[in-house]
């Protein structure tokens, strides 16, 4: 059985955070999946959630039934400049004593730093969690890490080494599904990917995504050609590339029972259909 989450990340334009709560309950969902927002925590910037907010949200989670699973935050934590990686750690610790005040228990993050300097944005990183790890155990929060397309670390078998590197039984692994064609350049085995990082897997978001080699690579057209650049989409199922039947036949093979957080974005004419129709087909391929 997994827990079944929302990123609400849709809904944020038209309503508060303390809403998306009622909205997912309204949808069929228990849980959310609290993805950066500019009420609690945003891209790379300090927390801004205070006492009344965290009291805000947790009345809406007790009235609405629906928990806030995990916290979704992206700092730079493995910036190659120094004071702004210590920004950045500040902003981290924050963030826990945030998750402490919510009771949400796991964190999901990002390598973030840059694939241009990716064996110093790996120190850096390092670094980081030695420094926050006093807070996390503490707390007694758990933390993912997935590889997004643009970090220090993309592929999936690097970025698997780099949390086992970390040595910490309170970190482990998130298999983003609409990252699977960066996770190993275009080829798009999820049964491999998923199988190996098994022992740690602890999250999986499920969206869909085209896949950027396919067709010579011209799946998408960037310009300028050879851009630094990395190009993705969060789909529904059916709108993309992604092995759906084999991502879903894999979990049930090695018995997952993590966290699910549908992470569709840029359909927000269409949220509240598409959120209930991946929930039902998620609850259909592996319980919630």
């Amino acid at each position: 059985m997994v827990d079944l989450a929302l990123d609400p990340n849709m809904y944020y334009p038209a309503m508060s955070v303390a809403q998306t709560l009622h909205k997912a309950a309204e949808l069929g969902y228990r849980f959310i999946e609290m993805s950066p927002n500019t009420e609690v925590h945003f891209w790379k910037q300090y927390p801004k959630a205070d006492k009344e907010r965290i009291a805000e949200l947790n009345k809406a989670q007790a009235e609405s039934g629906v928990k806030i699973r995990t916290l979704n935050p992206v700092y730079n934590w493995s910036s190659t400049d120094e004071t702004e990686r210590v920004a950045q750690v500040g902003a981290f610790r924050r963030l826990l004593e945030i998750a402490d005040a919510l009771d949400v228990r796991q964190i999901a993050s990002e390598f973030s730093g840059d694939p241009n300097t990716p064996v110093e944005c790996e120190y850096q990183w390092y670094k980081s969690i030695e420094e926050l790890t006093p807070h996390f155990e503490r707390y007694g929060i758990r933390l993912t890490m997935e590889p997004h397309p643009y970090d220090f670390v993309e592929r999936h078998d690097a970025a698997y080494a780099t949390v086992r590197g970390a040595d910490k039984d309170w970190i482990g692994y998130e298999y983003c599904c609409p990252h699977t064609f960066h996770l190993d350049d275009g080829v798009g085995d999820v049964r491999r990917m998923i199988t190996s990082a098994a022992p740690k897997l602890w999250e999986v978001h499920v969206a869909n995504t085209f896949n950027h080699r396919a067709n010579d690579g011209n799946r998408y057209i960037v310009n300028p050609p050879g851009v630094d650049a990395r190009v993705h989409q969060h789909n529904e199922i059916g709108l993309g590339d992604v092995p759906f039947y084999e991502v879903f036949a894999t979990l049930r093979d090695i018995a997952f029972d993590g966290v699910v957080s549908v992470c569709v974005f840029g359909w927000h004419e269409r949220a509240d259909e598409i959120h209930l129709a991946m929930r039902e087909r998620i609850e259909a391929e592996l319980g919630a």
